[in-house]
C-alpha cells in the first residue's frame, strides 16, 4: 500500500472523483452538510473578531490584528474538510470535473445553489446565536464595534474592488483544499489548510460565505447605542448597511471573484496542464 502523498498531476485524478460525488449527491444531504458548512465558517469569523478586536481597533497595530484574525480562522475550513462539509468556495473545484467532461454543467450548478444557500442558513443560525447571546458587548461594547466596522467596511467597497479581493481570496482557498487531497494523513491536510487560509484572512481578501457572518452581524448590531459609540462610526456610514448592500454591494462581486479565482487559476489552471491528452495512434 502506497502511504505517500500525492504529486500534483495525481491530484487531478481526486478532484476529478470528488467533483463527481459532489454532482451526485442528494438534495437532503447537501443541505445539511451545506449548513454545517456555514455555521463552521461563521464559527471561524466570530471567533477571528473576538481575539483580534483590541488590536484592529487602532491603526498602530492593525497588522497584528489581521495576524493574529488569521491565525484563528481556517480552524472553520478545518471542520468543514476533516469532519465534513459541502462549501459553496471550496466546491468551484468541482468545475475541474466539468472541463474533463466527467460531470454535467447542470449537476455542478445544481450543487452550488443548494450549498450556498445552505452557507447562507448556517452562517445566519450562528449570526442570531451570537446576537441574542449578548458577547458583542463585551469589553464595554468594542467587540461589536470592531464587528461593526468590519461590517460597514465591506459594504462599501467598489463593485471591482471587492471582485478582485474575492479572487485573490478563492485562489488562496481553493490551493488549500486542492492539496489536501493530495495528503495522506489528518495532520497533512491540516497543515495544508492551515497556511494558505491564514494567509489570505491577515491580507483582507473577501471569502463570500465569511461574509454571511462578517456583514449581517453588523446589521443586526447597528442600531444598538453602545456599539455604535464603540465604532465611532458616522451615522450616514452606519446608514449603509442594509440587506441591500449585503446582497448586492458585498456578496454579488465577491461572489464572482470567488468563481474566477477558485475556477480560473486552480480548477481549470490545473486540468489543463495535468490532464491526460489522448493517445496518437
Amino acid at each position: 500500500m502506497n502511504n505517500s502523498d500525492l504529486k500534483p498531476a495525481e491530484i487531478l485524478d481526486v478532484a476529478y472523483a470528488t467533483g463527481e460525488a459532489k454532482a451526485s449527491s442528494g438534495i437532503l444531504k447537501l443541505i445539511i452538510l451545506g449548513i454545517l458548512a456555514g455555521s463552521f465558517i461563521a464559527f471561524g469569523a466570530q471567533a477571528s473578531n473576538m481575539v483580534a478586536f483590541n488590536l484592529l481597533s487602532s491603526p498602530e497595530t492593525y497588522g497584528l490584528g489581521r495576524v493574529l484574525a488569521g491565525a484563528i480562522f481556517p480552524v472553520g475550513l478545518i471542520l468543514v474538510v476533516i469532519g465534513g462539509g459541502e462549501l459553496f468556495t471550496g466546491n468551484v473545484l468541482m468545475l475541474s470535473a466539468l472541463s474533463a467532461k466527467k460531470i454535467k454543467c447542470s449537476a455542478m450548478l445544481r450543487n452550488w445553489v443548494v450549498v450556498y444557500v445552505a452557507n447562507l442558513a448556517g452562517s445566519l443560525l450562528i449570526v442570531t446565536i451570537i446576537y441574542y447571546s449578548n458577547q458583542l458587548m463585551g469589553a464595554e461594547a468594542m467587540i461589536g464595534g470592531i464587528a461593526l466596522k468590519t461590517a460597514v467596511a465591506k459594504v462599501n467597497l467598489g463593485f471591482m474592488q471587492a471582485m478582485l479581493l474575492g479572487i485573490l481570496c478563492n485562489w488562496l482557498v481553493c490551493m488549500a483544499v486542492w492539496m489536501t487531497f493530495g495528503a495522506k494523513t489528518l495532520a497533512g491536510k491540516v497543515a495544508l489548510i492551515y497556511f494558505p487560509i491564514w494567509l489570505f484572512v491577515a491580507s483582507g481578501f473577501e471569502h463570500s460565505v465569511a461574509n454571511m457572518y462578517f456583514i449581517p452581524i453588523g446589521i443586526l448590531i447597528k442600531g444598538n447605542d453602545a456599539i455604535v459609540a464603540a465604532s465611532g462610526l458616522a451615522a450616514d456610514k452606519i446608514s449603509t448597511l442594509t440587506w441591500g448592500a449585503f446582497f448586492i454591494d458585498n456578496l454579488l462581486p465577491v461572489t464572482i471573484g470567488n468563481i474566477i479565482g477558485g475556477g480560473i487559476f486552480v480548477a481549470i489552471a490545473y486540468f489543463l496542464s495535468f490532464r491526460k491528452k489522448p493517445e496518437t495512434k
